[in-house]
């Protein structure tokens, strides 16, 4: 059975190199991919009901926009840059790092991908990227693509 690889995308050009990169090397090795985008939400008990359905109606929304302008897009390059790869795609919502390592044991990945964002030192330090952390607490490797 082949490996799955799980490449972390954002529609950043970091974000693309890897999964130029990923898929490379999912078509050496026959490996899949899955392409997992991750948007910040978080969930806040002290609502009322109805602005807990206005939150989950506007979540939906973000979910549908992120599958059609960032997973299907970078689908559609897996398919142009390394054909005969199995790749499908996933939008999930949370703190990026860990929903991207909960999202890696779910599908048995082997290995995960993503790419470095260049961020201010300031706010690296102050809250770290999301690779860096992906690095820490990832139950598999990753590669971070520069």
């Amino acid at each position: 059975m082949a490996d799955t690889f799980l490449v972390g995308i954002d529609g950043s050009a970091g974000a693309r190199r890897a999964l130029r990169f990923a898929g490379e090397r999912a078509q050496a090795s026959g490996a899949k991919l899955v392409l997992a985008f991750v948007f910040e939400w978080s969930h806040y008990d002290f609502l009322t009901p109805e602005e807990l359905e206005t939150r989950h109606r506007d979540r939906q929304e973000e979910i549908e926009r992120s599958q059609r302008e960032i997973v299907e897009p970078a689908l559609a390059e897996v398919k142009a840059s390394a054909p005969g790869v199995e790749a499908e795609g996933t939008v999930r919502h949370g703190h990026a790092a860990e929903a991207l390592s909960i999202l890696a044991e779910e599908v048995g990945a082997a290995q995960i991908f993503i790419g470095r964002r260049g961020t201010t030192k300031l706010s690296n330090l102050l809250f770290g990227s999301v690779a860096s952390n992906l690095v820490q607490i990832s139950p598999v490797s990753v590669t971070v693509v520069p």
